[in-house]
């Protein structure tokens, strides 16, 4: 077998902290011969098994740390995360679609690592590939300083397509409304036996814009139309490119505490408004860390009073369209939670200038819930219901906006 590796040195002191090789194709993992586990007393060993040699590269981010592995282009069919790892070095790992083209994997590390060595063993009979990584226990300043994401326009996200925004004035024009499927690519959401919340959020944001749009008066966006990664700041820069007037996060989640069930509008709040709220939250910042992007790109500090003063304009409006939502799915689609409108940080809510709202349309958790996710007449009468509320909304809201102060 040939072989190609590099050092640590190579990793870090080229011009991005990562490495790429010459291949090109579709490579298939061999879950059976591949492993995360324990390495050399303290260390982890990664070892990846795929049916041919791809372009890679590998590198490292901070809080958590994290080990992030590119591969162009990956089949993950068959590797399951809980038969993949045997180590408690090592906490969750994710792998998927980054972009088209473009496969990821990300290894979150229970303490600071650094790579020692990464070394691609080729199979020049079969055209094999067996892809191995150590790493060994560093300090958190060390790690810290050498980690970072690498800038790369052959790996990288584009940068969002500028669309035009519509006309806001006027009796003829049309409502922008901004729907954004959550999770995607790397990132499946919940997942309860082969459902993944990332495809029914797909297939119903899907639905629910062929809706909107039989209803006339409206302009739908999509923050995504397929199986990719988008990021939470990314959807928001979408929204305000699109010219949104109104921005729907849609999502289906699964809590283990409790039973949750029924559909829930949230809107953004500091703090949470209940245990299950916080959680979710949480749950879906986390998956933004996993997915191998930093969510350090908040609100610019020096613009925060300019941010406050738009949020008291928006915040209003978005409380109507909140309790719109949930009285027109209450009457048209439902079943809805017993307590259907709760306030949490979202992140991907926080579009100062923009009414934002998450719907969370069931939790895959509650039996009934995922039955009624998966049947299209619940989901055709659920996204009338959404339809119905932003109607109404509208309609309340153009008669509300004389009496907001200019």
């Amino acid at each position: 077998m040939s072989r190609i590796w590099a050092g640590l040195a190579l990793v870090w002191l080229t011009a991005w902290p990562g490495m790429a090789q010459e291949f090109s194709g579709l490579a298939r993992i061999d879950a059976g011969q591949s492993r995360i586990a324990d390495d050399n007393g303290a260390g982890v060993r990664i070892e990846l098994a795929l049916s041919q040699g791809v372009p890679y590269r590998l590198f490292t981010l901070d809080a958590p740390p994290r080990l992030v592995l590119d591969f162009q282009e990956v089949d993950w069919s068959g590797l399951s995360a809980a038969r993949l790892v045997a180590s408690e070095r090592v906490g969750a790992v994710q792998f998927g679609t980054y972009v088209p083209g473009w496969s990821r994997m990300v290894v979150e590390l229970a303490a600071p690592m650094a790579v020692d060595r990464a070394a691609l063993d080729l199979d020049e009979v079969t055209g094999a590939a067996h892809l191995a990584v150590s790493l060994s226990p560093v300090s958190a300043r060390t790690f810290a300083a050498r980690a970072g994401a690498p800038h790369d326009p052959r790996w990288d996200l584009p940068q969002p397509v500028r669309m035009p925004a519509a006309a806001r004035s006027g009796p003829g024009a049309p409502m922008v409304v901004v729907i954004d499927p959550g999770h995607g690519g790397i990132d499946p959401g919940a997942e309860v036996g082969a459902v993944e919340e990332k495809a029914l959020t797909l297939a119903f944001a899907r639905e629910l814009r062929e809706a909107l749009l039989r209803g006339g008066g409206v302009e739908v966006v999509l923050t995504r139309e397929d199986d990719r990664f988008v990021s939470l700041e990314r959807r928001i820069a979408l929204a305000h490119q699109a010219g949104a007037q109104v921005f729907i996060s849609l999502h289906a989640d699964a809590l283990s505490e409790g039973l949750a069930h029924g559909a829930t509008v949230h809107v953004l709040s500091p703090e949470a408004s209940d245990v299950a709220s916080a959680k979710l939250a949480e749950r879906h910042d986390r998956d933004e860390l996993l997915a191998g992007v930093d969510l350090s790109g908040a609100d610019d500090r020096v613009t925060d009073i300019l941010l406050d003063l738009a949020r008291q304009e928006t915040r209003p409006r978005t409380e109507a369209l909140a309790r719109a939502l949930v009285e027109a799915m209450r009457q048209t689609g439902g079943p809805m939670n017993r307590r259907p409108l709760r306030r949490a940080a979202f992140s991907v809510l926080k579009a100062a200038d923009i009414p934002s709202v998450l719907i969370e349309i069931g939790f895959m958790s509650s039996p009934r819930d995922l039955k009624n996710l998966q049947d299209p007449a619940w989901r055709a009468a659920m996204a009338r219901g959404i339809r119905n509320g932003l109607a109404s909304w509208r309609a309340e809201d153009a008669a509300q906006r004389p009496l907001v102060r200019q």
